[in-house]
């Protein structure tokens, strides 16, 4: 289970920025939405708001860019590149190292994990764990050089096994160290995917339909979200070499018969009643997904697959644009699967960032899960929660507030700052 997420001079992050999902001492939908572990009560999840370029998409990709290096760092050449970007509007900054870090819980275990990297090369990195409350470091890399602890056996001789854009971690993993496989493992359950791009993880779902219990499963889930089907028909085809186009390279195609050697090709169709004049059914007929039903309900049916392949075996669930193309009780509807005590019992989270303000009144969310990005004249991002904003008198904000409409009005910030529209509007008609 995710504790916090760090990032610090990363795209429009200059200053290190934290989600935190330890659970503050409020005590708002306590029983819902929050995980009781041995050693901490978590959140099971955040909701990030902020206008338009805040930072909000940014502080998805640092997830989904230290998920990446972590799981691909130990494959890629000597020469590849980290795919890093620094804070470029700053002289101090723009030569300096991001830096990511989680804090991380496995089996009543604390990991703190870190690293800090150019785009070349891997200049700092370290692994702490704690098993009661004293923290004790596993290894410490610091530029060319990495001490390991005298107790962390499993990463003994294996420092001059690391390349300079190498993580040691994943070195260690590839040598069969058990702490490094259970962090790489829970690395492997933190998801982070894109509400806009959507296509990209309708595989995931295509293999849950294919298991009778998970199909079962997202089934029910259609039924309930009344998407305007029926039913669903889905056809398994293996790979067909013939399919290919006859003038692509021999070459071209040798490779990707490699690649897609055992594949299946599926299509999906969804079933909608038809009726005579009399208004009878009398059967079905099928519709392409793809290019007869609506852009939510593609959405819905691509990312049903990782929300519910996270609700399973638990994990973390990061989605930016949730509510793209969607309706607002759609994008309601799969939140509250998260803090459902019978849809989530693996106690997975989900951190989305949206515009929605309607799950402000109808989410249930509690002020420590509201974070806000906001980007100043400088054009450096800010993260806070709604649980750390202070009133101009000091005063925390009252869980009786209204926080759609105050967040509209801009009583928190991180909304777009539009200006008198009418002005606006008279100046493009006088052109």
């Amino acid at each position: 289970m995710l504790l916090e997420f760090s990032v610090g001079n990363y795209l429009s992050f200059r200053e290190r920025k934290t989600l935190n999902l330890v659970a503050s001492s409020i005590s708002d939908y306590k029983e819902t939405n929050t995980i009781t572990s041995e050693r901490h009560t978590l959140l099971k999840g955040a909701i990030i708001y902020g206008a338009n370029a805040s930072g909000k998409s940014n502080f998805i990709r640092a997830m989904s860019t230290m998920r990446r290096i972590v799981m691909s760092s130990f494959h890629q050449t000597s020469t590849k590149t980290l795919g890093i970007k620094p804070f470029l509007l700053s002289t101090e900054t723009e030569k300096s190292p991001s830096s990511f870090e989680v804090l991380f819980e496995i089996l009543g275990t604390r990991y703190r994990y870190g690293f800090e990297v150019t785009d070349k090369a891997v200049v700092g990195e370290w692994l702490y764990e704690a098993k009661k409350n004293v923290e004790k470091f596993l290894f410490l890399r610091e530029g060319d050089g990495i001490e390991v602890a005298p107790s962390y056996k499993e990463a003994e001789n294996l420092e001059s096994k690391t390349r300079d854009n190498a993580l040691f971690l994943s070195v260690i993993d590839q040598f069969n160290g058990v702490i490094a496989k259970r962090i790489m493992n829970w690395f492997n359950k933190f998801i982070t995917i894109s509400g806009l791009t959507h296509e990209n993880y309708e595989m995931v779902t295509f293999k849950m339909l294919d298991e009778e219990k998970t199909a079962k499963t997202l089934g029910n889930f259609y039924d309930q979200l009344d998407l305007g089907f029926d039913g669903l028909s889905i056809e398994k085809e293996k790979f067909n070499l013939k399919r290919f186009p006859e003038d692509i390279p021999e070459a071209l195609v040798k490779l990707m018969v490699k690649d897609l050697e055992g594949a299946f090709r599926f299509k999906i169709k969804t079933l909608h009643k038809k009726y005579n004049k009399n208004n009878k059914n009398i059967g079905d007929v099928e519709f392409d997904m793809r290019s007869q039903e609506s852009a939510g309900t593609n959405k819905v049916f691509n990312i049903s697959g990782p929300i519910f392949d996270v609700l399973q075996d638990g994990g973390v669930l990061v989605i930016d644009e949730l509510d793209s193309s969607l309706h607002p009780l759609l994008t309601l509807a799969i939140t509250k699967l998260f803090n459902s005590e019978k849809d989530n019992s693996k106690n997975a989270q989900l951190i989305f960032t949206t515009h929605d303000t309607n799950l402000f009144s109808y989410g249930n969310y509690r002020r420590d899960q509201i974070y806000f990005v906001e980007k100043d004249e400088y054009g450096v991002s800010d993260l806070y929660s709604l649980v750390e904003y202070r009133e101009e008198n000091g005063a925390k904000v009252r869980k009786d507030r209204s926080f759609e409409s105050d967040y509209i009005q801009g009583r928190y910030g991180a909304i777009p700052y539009i200006g008198d529209i009418s002005k606006i509007v008279e100046k493009w008609q006088e052109k």
